[in-house]
């Protein structure tokens, strides 16, 4: 009897307010405070436009009437207790979102106005007590709410016309691809936040609920549509971005994995209740789990290996200090993820070519080449041999050279000749001295 009492009590001020406002409009007086009471109306009918380009074409006369918007709307969502006037007031907040342009001081003005504590969307401490299933409302206002909220956050992404003629460097790649790492969870959110608004219940079956769900389900479109271009470009540029980045970007990828199920389940239920047209939703990519799972493996793969070429440049001192499991590439500044089987074993190898070194310190290195010198040569018949070392003219542009060998006794005076058959190569001909494999 008393929640009967007060759902009556409350259904008369709404109307009461709303009777007031529309015999002052009347009179004369244009207010934005009755406009929006106006639109507002507890009636089983959705938010007519004629309220939403009032507003519109007021902000543009005068951009400084915004706050007196924000002020009155903070008044008549805090203080109803119906669903009707707080799903209409969402929607009108949702419309002019969506219509006035980022350059406005709109949006500012509201995100000012929610710093300050005059415009709270979450936790909204809405409480329906005008129906009978005042559960379902309520969850659902503040669903809405809540994906308000979230949509105040993000970042417009601004699309960028590139030159085919001229391709994009690889630091605009970096830095396009770091940006779209900080703003595609933005938008995970924001897909997250209207799958939340599902209805259930009474409220599923009322048609302003279904009318605010249409303005929901069509930017999740464009939320979903814009993140599939995206995350397709930091795929392409996955092995080329530092480690915490592809990281993310994995994290990102894997999370869409679940999303994609639940925006099919989602949209499934969204056509069987025949909000939209069915060619207005976009085709969802699956992502199968084993892909998951070779994109995973792959990039542990890529990142031992890169571990394993820079342990190879750490100094036995620096190596005792780190940790087995973790190590840091100063030169990249990029966190180099270890197994402990593969640091033992590195470290193991340090520690023997530590114990080669201190043997080989005190010895004398053996020189790679080693010359035979023939004592029965004397000094005269090297001299007499450099003295006559005249070759001999085959053709116009050919040349010889001789290899000189003290242990092949030659018939002739000088050492370092041979008469023999020649293998000519580039620029002449070469003797061949059967004392050497090569030809020389």
């Amino acid at each position: 009897m008393q929640k009967r009492i007060r759902r009556i009590f409350t259904c008369a001020k709404e109307r009461a307010s709303v009777s007031y406002a529309k015999i002052a409009t009347n009179g004369g007086f244009c207010d934005i405070d009755f406009i929006i009471v106006k639109a507002t109306s507890p009636e089983d009918l959705p938010l007519p436009d004629r309220y939403v380009l009032e507003l519109l074409k007021i902000f543009s006369i005068s951009p400084s009437s915004s706050q007196a918007f924000l002020l009155s709307f903070t008044r008549r969502f805090g203080k109803t207790h119906s669903w009707r006037v707080a799903l209409k007031c969402l929607v009108l907040l949702h419309r002019l979102l969506r219509s006035v342009p980022n350059s406005s001081p709109f949006k500012a003005d509201l995100l000012w106005a929610r710093a300050n504590g005059l415009l709270t969307l979450y936790p909204c401490h809405f409480r329906d007590s005008s129906s009978a299933y005042s559960e379902d409302y309520t969850a659902f206002i503040r669903s809405y709410a809540h994906l308000l909220d979230e949509a105040m956050n993000c970042v417009p992404i601004q699309s960028q016309e590139i030159d085919e003629q001229e391709p994009e460097s690889f630091q605009k790649k970096m830095e396009e691809s770091g940006r779209m790492i900080e703003i595609l969870p933005q938008l995970q959110t924001l897909i997250d936040r209207a799958i939340s608004c599902w209805p259930t219940g009474a409220a599923a079956r009322s048609f302003i609920v279904q009318s605010a769900m249409k303005y929901v389900i069509r930017d999740s479109f464009t939320c979903y549509t814009t993140y599939r271009k995206e995350i397709v470009k930091v795929l392409d540029n996955l092995i080329q971005l530092p480690y915490q980045s592809s990281l993310a970007a994995f994290n990102i990828y894997k999370r869409a994995a679940i999303q994609a199920d639940q925006l099919c389940e989602f949209y499934n239920w969204c056509k069987t209740m025949g909000l939209c047209g069915f060619y207005e939703y976009p085709f969802i990519d699956r992502i199968p789990e084993i892909q998951i799972r070779a994109l995973e493996s792959f990039l542990d793969g890529m990142w031992q290996l890169t571990d394993q070429s820079s342990s190879s440049t750490v100094s036995p001192s620096v190596s005792t200090l780190m940790s087995p499991s973790l190590t840091e590439d100063y030169s990249d500044k990029q966190l180099v993820r270890l197994p402990e089987s593969g640091a033992t074993n590195n470290s193991g190898k340090v520690e023997e070519k530590v114990a080669v070194e201190e043997k080989t310190k005190g010895t004398e290195m053996e020189p790679l080449i080693q010359w035979v010198v023939d004592d029965n040569v004397g000094w005269e018949d090297l001299l007499e041999a450099s003295i006559n070392t005249i070759p001999s003219i085959t053709s116009r542009n050919s040349w010889q050279i001789q290899v000189y060998n003290p242990n092949y006794s030659l018939p002739s005076s000088n050492p370092f000749y041979k008469s023999g058959r020649t293998t000519t190569i580039a620029h002449g001909s070469y003797p061949i001295n059967p004392m050497y494999p090569w030809g020389l």
